[in-house]
């Protein structure tokens, strides 16, 4: 089975700077620098045959080539508790319309269609019950921004999971126009 999902990789440049923000949210299991990315959507796990059909899906998108910066940052909760810590990126409507053709195109491949709203962000940490509150921290880091940056192609990652968490590996690449 492969895990499968679509994101961009980021420039050196923004993941230094959104690496420089780690800490300051005791027990939050901080992303790598080669874990940080802009996700456009998640596939699951999948067999060979499903994958190399998200692939060659994936392969007919056209798109422009989208510049957009840090802008914020924000957590995901579930049931009153942060669940991660995110950066968030603007102009949304862009990746938002990427994401759609995205989510298009891997239906049109057999996968199911994404169910969750679609929110731009950058993953920056993980937490769990016994992670310390993220208030200060996000007060802290609230006007977060960055130079403008521009994204020129996606890549199709296959996720592995290990005692460390979970590394990636990029098994296909596209370009945007």
């Amino acid at each position: 089975m492969h895990r499968l999902f679509v994101a961009f990789a980021l420039p050196p440049a923004i993941r230094r700077q959104l690496l420089a923000l780690s800490g300051g949210i005791p027990g939050a299991r901080w992303q790598s620098d080669d874990q940080l990315h802009l996700t456009l959507g998640f596939i699951g796990e999948v067999d060979r045959h499903a994958a190399e059909d998200a692939a060659l899906a994936l392969a007919a998108i056209r798109y422009p080539q989208i510049a957009i910066a840090l802008s914020g940052i924000g957590q995901f909760d579930s049931r009153g508790r942060p669940t991660a810590v995110w950066a968030g990126v603007t102009p949304h409507e862009a990746l938002a319309g990427l994401h759609k053709k995205v989510d298009q195109a891997l239906v049109r491949a057999g996968q199911p269609p994404e169910a969750r709203a679609y929110l731009s962000h950058v993953t920056l940490a993980r937490m769990n019950a016994a992670s310390g509150a993220t208030d200060k921290f996000l007060e802290a880091q609230a006007a977060l921004t960055s130079t403008p940056f521009t994204l020129t192609h996606f890549h199709l990652y296959e996720s592995h999971l290990g005692r460390e968490g979970a590394s990636y590996e990029a098994v296909e690449r596209y370009a945007l126009l």
